[in-house]
């Protein structure tokens, strides 16, 4: 009787984005085969916050297709000054370990998605 509840908790739980650190953005982004969208956050950041729902969908819609990560922008400002971020969140479109695309604020999941699916083709 509550196959539609094990549903919404089977996609409430789902892939959850992969949080890189520094030493692993080179070869877990830059050296994927997969196309790559990597969200640039912080903790204290509201909007970040706002667009994380977003990102998981992402996650979860292109898992095995894409690979959909998460960078602290407080934990690596070397990584955030290479690719000149001056505003976050900023989601950074990745395909074989150039930059493609790139976002900056508040994006509808409409657009990240088109953006992500462009790259598969």
């Amino acid at each position: 009787m509550g196959g539609g509840q094990d549903e919404s908790e089977e996609r409430a739980g789902g892939v959850e984005p992969r949080h890189v650190t520094g030493a692993e953005f080179d070869t877990e982004i830059l050296g994927s085969e997969l196309p790559t969208v990597v969200d640039f956050w912080a903790e204290w950041c509201g909007p970040c916050h706002a667009i994380a729902p977003a990102v998981k969908e992402l996650a979860n819609e292109f898992d095995g297709r894409a690979v959909v990560a998460k960078l602290n922008a407080d934990d690596y400002p070397d990584i955030l000054s290479r690719y000149g971020i001056m505003g976050i969140p900023t989601l950074i479109y990745f395909k074989n370990g150039q930059e493609v695309d790139r976002v900056t604020g508040m994006t509808r999941y409409g657009v990240l998605k088109d953006k992500l699916e462009r790259l598969l083709y």
